[in-house]
Parts: structure tokens; C-alpha cells; sequence
């Protein structure tokens, strides 16, 4: 496959300080890890903000956070020059994204003397939801949560103990992360199929135009289809995600 070469004029759109400043969220397993014994975090994100990296021709810095709402904030005020974020009308503002290059689910977590038994019973009155505050998840459930009741906490963790406490009836979150829960103790199951699916993507900030957005969405495609990402995946030991399709031709 022809690797595409980006035009030295859009490098600075990039990286106007001449280091790719990547905001890398640890708070999806599926993308990025801890290093072992807390080195450099590690995944198909940190994989792909180096290849572009070395694309450009220029060093790349990790910028680090806990959960998605902190790095999507660095990359809207310019504080990193690009991140990997779930695609959302809520973030459309201040960033330009690509076509997704993962797949991801998101699921239920129930105590297991739930009478729930399925992703549909959870949206009534009396039932109490906790997820992570500007995640993904808590971006479409205020959208198509009717009845029940979204209680906002402070990432993942803190979302999983809120249901173990009985603080609530329903956990939701990356149906990987929450089967993993269900495996490191008794007392809990995840319901079965998934409530939406997260289109993972790269974004940069729109000041930095349209070119760099569709140079940025060509690089994407070159590394769903030389297999790249599925590499990576594999290499990191992920399941529960699959590779985007190819986008759509532009007409």
C-alpha cells in the first residue's frame, strides 16, 4: 500500500512548536494503558500518535490524563495538537475529527440480584445509572435516558464502586471494562448485547483548518487498511474492539 506523504507546508499544523504534543486518555483500556510498573502508557493510540509522529518527521510528547473529558479539553484549547476521542455532537465544538478507527461497545453492569434482564428495562423511573462525568457514555445516555436517573461521577472507577455500594442499580462503561469487573469479583454481570457503539477517532483542533483534518482522516484510512490498527490491537492484547470500516468515498 502507498503511504501517504504529508506536505511539509501542513507540518505546522500539526506541530507549530516542532514536537506533536499527543493527548493520550487512560481512562479506556481498549486505548491506552500504564506502562508496566507505571512506565509510558502503551495501546493503539499511543501506536498511532508515534506514526504520525514519525510521518511528520518530528518528536512526539504524550500528553497524560485519567479521562476523556480532560483530553478532550487539552486538545479544544490547544493545550496538545491532537487526541483520540469517542465521536460525539457534544464535542463537535472546537475540534475537527476524523472517521472513527475503532469500535467500541458500551454496556450495563448490574448487581446480580437485579431483576433487570435486559438493556431495554433500564431506562424507568426509580432505576439510577452512574458513569463517568464527560465520557462518552454519559454524552449519549443525556440524549436517550428518558426516565431513569444519570448519576455523574468521577470516572470509571468510581462509577463501578457506585454500583457495588448500592448507590445505584446500573453501572454503564466499555462492555470490556465491565466484563473485567464482573471477573475480579462476585456480585455483579453485565447485561447482554450493548447499548450503543463508540466510534473512536482521532481529532485535532479546528483552528488548525481543514487540510490538516483531511490529511489527518487519510492517515486513518492508510492504517485501518495496511492492518495497523488490528496489529495493534492484537499486540496489546485487546479484545472487545474491532477496526472501522473504510470510510465512505467523499461524492
Amino acid at each position: 500500500m502507498t503511504q501517504q506523504q504529508i506536505a511539509p507546508a501542513l507540518v505546522p499544523a500539526f506541530a507549530p512548536d516542532g514536537t506533536l504534543r499527543a493527548s493520550i486518555n487512560l481512562g479506556n483500556p481498549i486505548l491506552a494503558q500504564r506502562g508496566p510498573e507505571g512506565g509510558e502508557p502503551v495501546g493503539v493510540s499511543v501506536d498511532l500518535a508515534y506514526a504520525f509522529g514519525q510521518r511528520l518527521g518530528v518528536p512526539v510528547e504524550l500528553v497524560v490524563f485519567e479521562k476523556a473529558a480532560a483530553s478532550v479539553e487539552a486538545v479544544k484549547a490547544e493545550k496538545a495538537d491532537l487526541g483520540f476521542f469517542a465521536v460525539d455532537p457534544a464535542r463537535s465544538e472546537g475540534l475537527l475529527f476524523t472517521a472513527p478507527y475503532v469500535l467500541i461497545e458500551g454496556s450495563y453492569l448490574v448487581r446480580e440480584s437485579s431483576a433487570l434482564a435486559g438493556n431495554g428495562e433500564v431506562d424507568v423511573e426509580g432505576t439510577r445509572i452512574s458513569v463517568g462525568s464527560g465520557s462518552a457514555y454519559d454524552l449519549f445516555l443525556t440524549r436517550a435516558i428518558e426516565a431513569a436517573e444519570i448519576v455523574r461521577l468521577q470516572g470509571a472507577p468510581a462509577a463501578l464502586a457506585a454500583l457495588r455500594e448500592g448507590e445505584v442499580e446500573v453501572a454503564a462503561g466499555i462492555r470490556q471494562l465491565l466484563e473485567g469487573e464482573a471477573r475480579r469479583a462476585p456480585g455483579v454481570r453485565v447485561l447482554p448485547g450493548r447499548f450503543m457503539v463508540i466510534q473512536q477517532a482521532m481529532g485535532i483542533p479546528a483552528a488548525r483548518g481543514t487540510a490538516a483534518q483531511e490529511a489527518l482522516a487519510s492517515f486513518v484510512e492508510e492504517m485501518k487498511a495496511s492492518g495497523f490498527v488490528a496489529d495493534a490491537l492484537e499486540r496489546h492484547g485487546i479484545e472487545g474492539a474491532l477496526v472501522a470500516p473504510a470510510a465512505p468515498l467523499p461524492v
